[in-house]
């Protein structure tokens, strides 16, 4: 009952040493079947004994010990005369472990494949290497993929920008059904050839694929995932905002009313003054404006991208980032509005500065006590701008410096953005605010809210039918941003509605690329192709 393979064999002894448990078992039957003719004899030729490792016992390893009888066989024909007895359940041939033992450590190396499984195997009394983990994984027949009506594509990476494979996953029950060895199209395409019962084929936008499938499976239908939509027009937003992120600026600057302190000034300037932040100078910003300005100056000589490359010892992907930016904005929207653990408690710290509290040290006490996880360094290199030249930054003079912005602070452009993303009915008060400051101040920004409002129905309705007129209005629109995300729509625009309309969608095909990921992680990104495909199909 405890130990079912243990059936047909008789128990003649139990031997305990330490963390070794030792069965001593030989088997019940009288006869065996021969290998070769499968005729049965009881005809003993020679005995002896085999060890074999077994599934632990208690957090002990278990080793058996099996006296297996050497049979000769009784068919004259046989060119086998003598033969060893296999134990059902418990003995295979050239095995040195039980079956339930090599299923067991079969289990192990698919969650966690070479070095970690052996690892974790080790520490529940079941040891062994690393490679005989590897090896049992490529010993196991791969699983046939069956009829699919329903096909979901995606790449991933094995080593990021240089080498992609393709997994290919049956949407009916969300399994993996093969891997490719790259992500060509001509590749898919023959493998589809292979499969013409295929229907559907959801995927992303790239373009491979989507010839591919046309060369492949033209009877199949195009469905373009949604999730990929919607991140590309996250992307836009993002870039319009940023593009526009002056025009909010100029409006707060010229809300609030400037003022300065003179250095003999011994008192903050007063509460009821607004003051504007002043504008910091980034390094990165900086040289992203000189690299902008040479790359739009080699443009407009007439030199093309590879030799604006080689001109100014910048990378190929670099200088065509540069030479589609509409405008420098664009580029600096990461480079100046970069979040910080500072930024939730930048109206504290003013306040404190206006204060008299010039400390950075001090200033810092007081935000841990509200849960601020940064340094000291950063509050400092805040307050920098706000310091007169000539002090000292260990004994801060509180007469000479300047005060620190009262007037209300712009939100950064990340933020503003996930704000228009965000539905209506979700968002807080603080981010209502932010939206409508942001559509009052600039036309732009109220334009992209409305066709950010209008796409989010469009997808959340299954309404696809009307993207062709929602793209009208945004290429009748000022927003450059916009204008490139429709024109790579337009491209793929038949693909797009099936995927708006239909309910079709890759979540389960992105979720089997995350499994991978975890996949590659645990063999240390070393498996070969044949390996990982393995792994991938078997550990589903």
């Amino acid at each position: 009952m405890f130990l079912p393979h243990f059936a047909a064999v008789a128990v003649d002894g139990v031997d305990l040493d330490g963390d070794l448990v030792t069965f001593r078992v030989r088997a019940k039957a009288g006869e065996a079947p021969c290998l070769g003719c499968r005729w049965r004899s009881g005809r003993v030729h020679a005995r002896y004994q085999r060890q074999l490792a077994d599934i632990p016992l208690g957090g002990r390893r278990v080793r058996v010990v099996v006296c297996v009888r050497r049979f000769k066989c009784v068919n004259p024909e046989c060119s086998q005369s003598t033969f060893s007895e296999q134990i059902e359940g418990l003995t295979t041939p050239f095995a040195r472990r039980t079956p339930p033992l090599t299923q067991a450590l079969v289990r192990v190396a698919l969650a966690l494949a070479g070095r970690p499984g052996a690892r974790l195997a080790a520490r529940l009394a079941m040891p062994c290497c690393h490679d005989v983990l590897i090896g049992l994984i490529r010993a196991q027949p791969l699983p046939e993929a069956g009829r699919i009506e329903v096909l979901g594509v995606d790449d991933f990476a094995v080593r990021r920008r240089r080498s992609y494979n393709t997994i290919l996953i049956n949407m009916d029950n969300h399994r993996p059904v093969d891997v490719l060895p790259d992500r060509e199209a001509g590749t898919l395409a023959a493998w589809l050839r292979e499969h013409p019962e295929i229907r559907t084929v959801c995927r992303d936008r790239a373009g491979a694929y989507a010839e591919g499938i046309r060369s492949g499976a033209p009877q199949a239908i195009q469905v373009a995932d949604r999730f990929h939509l919607w991140k590309n027009l996250c992307e836009a937003v993002e870039k319009t905002v940023s593009a526009h992120h002056p025009c909010l600026r100029k409006a707060a600057a010229a809300q609030a009313i400037p003022g300065e302190p003179e250095p003999s000034t011994p008192a903050p300037a007063p509460a009821a003054e607004l003051i504007a932040a002043p504008q910091r100078s980034y390094r990165l910003a900086e040289r992203t404006r000189e690299r902008y300005t040479a790359v739009q100056q080699c443009l407009a000589r007439g030199l093309s991208r590879s030799a604006i490359s080689r001109e100014l010892n910048l990378d190929r992907q670099t200088v065509r980032r540069f030479a589609n930016a509409t405008c420098v904005e664009e580029l600096l929207g990461r480079a100046e509005h970069r979040l910080t653990k500072l930024d939730p408690y930048i109206d504290l710290v003013n306040r404190r500065w206006n204060e008299g509290v010039t400390n950075a040290q001090t200033i810092t006490c007081e935000l841990r006590t509200l849960g601020f996880t940064g340094d000291v360094q950063t509050v400092r290199r805040y307050l920098k701008p706000f310091r007169m030249p000539g002090t000292s930054r260990c004994r801060p003079d509180p007469h000479r410096r300047r005060p620190t912005p009262t007037a209300a602070a712009v939100p950064k452009p990340r933020k503003i953005s996930r704000a228009l993303l965000t539905h209506p009915d979700r968002l807080t008060e603080q981010d209502a605010l932010i939206v409508k400051n942001a559509t009052t101040e600039c036309v732009h920004l109220e334009h992209l809210q409305q066709h950010v409002r209008t796409f989010a129905k469009i997808m959340t309705q299954r309404r696809g039918l009307e993207l062709p007129a929602w793209l009208d209005a945004v290429e009748a629109d000022d927003l450059p941003e916009l204008h490139s995300l429709a024109i790579g729509m337009r491209r793929d625009l038949t693909a797009i509605i099936n995927g708006l309309t239909t309910e079709h969608s890759s979540g389960a095909v992105e979720g089997n690329v995350t499994r991978v990921k975890r996949l590659k992680r645990d063999g240390y990104g070393r498996a070969n192709f044949d390996l990982l495909r393995a792994q991938i199909l078997l550990a589903a």
